[in-house]
């Protein structure tokens, strides 16, 4: 059949809307494969741009950083009488330090997410804290709040992991406050790991998989009918902080969990799943 007149039909399928795709679906994306190239980060740049530039990113962050420090305040003085010293559990990347360089970085060089251009970045020891995190996390120091730094950066990664927020003013940044992954990427054992010599009354995170391991591998619908199941606990006990730049939203949620999708596959999913009219 005519490649291009075989395109047609599979976008026209794609463009349907369906949450996922079927095993026939994904067959016939691998047969949609053109010799036209994708450049593989072309379509994160304004995400990237707008974390970068906008004075709106910083506002959110501050904001969010806000609504933390007023909770704060309630939450210890109505744990005044627990047995368990308090303590605020935090992810690292894109929660307390920005890593847009990073991801620009794979703009320039047309690359995806790879472990070794991750770890080199994290040799830089050169990300910024992100607007407000600062301030907020030594004002829980101040009241006699711990912080925890609980990231999936890989284990190896602590000793630049723990200049670069030494170097940037964080509170608590030693190794007995920084649990990075080591085996799984879940983050449920080690916030219980915290749980059981502290009484954890925050949670601050950029991905949902950073307060509760019900997020944990779910799909976009199922994602967003927990969010609505906890829309109590944000801005009380969960802190979200904005990523347009990456998270489970796009790849256990828009991609369906899969890392085997090429970059034209990748384009044809995003397409796919727009809301029009």
């Amino acid at each position: 059949m005519n490649k291009i007149l075989l395109k047609l039909i599979i976008c026209g399928m794609l463009l349907s809307g369906c949450e996922s795709f079927s095993g026939q679906q994904k067959a016939n994306l691998t047969e949609a494969e053109t010799e036209v190239g994708i450049p593989v980060r072309e379509h994160a740049i304004l995400a990237v741009l707008w974390q970068q530039l906008s004075a709106e990113y910083k506002a959110l962050c501050y904001q969010a950083f806000n609504v933390a420090h007023s909770q704060l305040d309630k939450i210890v003085a109505e744990n005044k009488t627990k047995n368990k010293p308090l303590a605020i559990v935090t992810d690292i990347d894109e929660t307390v330090l920005d890593n847009s360089p990073y991801n620009a970085k794979m703009i320039e060089q047309d690359a995806e997410y790879s472990k070794e251009l991750w770890v080199e970045w994290g040799k830089e020891k050169s990300a910024l804290p992100v607007p407000g995190a600062i301030d907020f996390l030594k004002y829980a120091e101040s009241k006699g709040v711990e912080v925890f730094y609980i990231s999936n950066r890989f284990d190896v990664q602590q000793p630049e992991t723990l200049e670069n927020l030494k170097n940037a003013g964080f509170p608590f940044a030693d190794a007995a406050h920084i649990l990075l992954k080591t085996e799984s990427s879940a983050k449920e054992p080690r916030r219980k790991k915290v749980a059981e010599t502290h009484e954890i009354v925050m949670l601050l995170g950029d991905n949902l998989s950073d307060f509760t391991e019900v997020f944990d591998g779910q799909s976009t619908k199922k994602r967003n009918e927990l969010a609505e199941s906890l829309k109590a606990d944000f801005g009380k006990k969960f802190i979200v902080l904005p990523n347009p730049m990456y998270g489970d939203w796009e790849t256990k949620g828009l991609y369906e969990g899969s890392y085997k999708w090429t970059a034209n596959q990748k384009d044809s999913i995003r397409k796919a799943k727009l809301r029009s009219y």
